[in-house]
């Protein structure tokens, strides 16, 4: 065993929600990924392997849709009713001096996850920042988006933006402060999010994948810590895998050519878990239904240890 995590306590939480996208099947990645056995073991087996002490809290309830909506944002109601579920249980798993790890879904969750933990950090006088890996950047408002799916919003959410009943949870906005926020890997923008992120004033903090051809995966990341780090608490990571290119990561509903390779995200991970200041890792968008192979499911657990600390040597 090699002691990365030194006894650290690691509280697994599933949310198993996915109509926040456009294609089902990413509810079902929460438990895809926490059942796979990966070189013969579980996540759980994995992080125990690396002297980690694992605690599975389950999964949260997730208010499910009745019927389809056509309305602008979608599932509205449902979803602020699962965000606060979501916030309870993982402001929980912070309160229990446990590091969180959050399986996926599709990335509406993150509306719901990063509030909980930015409340945690409130609550004790700090700021926390936030690195978001993904294809897209998630910065939709229902003036902007083209679907009307509440998993390209939540970002813009986080930032104060968006429908009130998931602006407002927690009772307070903006959950993220722009100085504290980077994304990595974005190359599908959408018009109306082009003119967001210019009027945000935050080009700086996106590294696409434009940027990371020209100035190499281990800057980018490098550069991405340094705003995420300045936030006194520490940051969070939120990684959709279809930031990862399709060749790799076929499972994921998303998908668009040019994203980073097997190693680039690796390696991401592995520069973020040497910094000292992650304080959760969330992973989601993985969809089984999509998958081949199981390689995408597989890789979600290869990346989670990376971001625990797991090296080659």
């Amino acid at each position: 065993m090699i002691n990365v995590l030194n006894g650290k306590k690691v509280g697994l939480l599933g949310v198993p929600l996915g109509f926040g996208a456009g294609k089902i099947g990413s509810e079902l990645g929460t438990e895809a990924i926490r059942l796979s056995k990966v070189r013969g073991a579980s996540l759980v087996e994995h992080i125990e392997n690396l002297g980690g002490a694992a605690v599975d809290y389950g999964n949260v309830e997730i208010v499910k849709p009745a019927r389809p909506d056509s309305s602008n944002p979608k599932y509205l109601s449902e979803m602020a009713a699962s965000c606060e579920n979501i916030h309870a249980a993982l402001y929980r798993v912070l309160a229990d001096d446990t590091f969180p790890v959050i399986l996926g879904g599709d990335h509406s969750i993150a509306i719901g996850t990063f509030s909980a933990i930015s409340s945690f950090y409130r609550d004790r006088g700090e700021e926390v920042g936030l690195i978001w890996f993904d294809a897209h950047a998630d910065i939709n408002t229902p003036e902007t988006t083209m679907t009307g799916n509440i998993h390209g919003m939540p970002l813009a959410v986080l930032l104060g933006e968006g429908a009130e009943k998931l602006v407002n949870l927690g009772g307070f906005a903006p959950k993220l402060k722009r100085e504290y926020f980077a994304h990595v890997g974005a190359r599908d923008i959408d018009p109306g999010e082009r003119s967001r992120i210019e009027a945000l004033g935050i080009r700086d903090h996106f590294f696409t994948m434009s940027d990371i051809d020209k100035r190499g995966m281990t800057k980018c990341v490098e550069d991405a810590i340094k705003i995420a780090s300045a936030a006194p608490g520490g940051f969070a990571v939120t990684f959709d895998v279809d930031m990862i290119d399709p060749r790799f990561a076929p499972g994921s509903g998303t998908l668009v050519r040019g994203g980073a390779t097997y190693r680039e995200a690796h390696l991401a991970l592995e520069i973020i878990a040497e910094s000292g200041r992650l304080r959760s890792f969330e992973i989601v968008e993985v969809n089984p239904l999509l998958d081949q192979s199981n390689i995408t499911v597989e890789l979600a657990v290869e990346l989670i240890l990376s971001a625990l600390g797991k090296t080659i040597l």
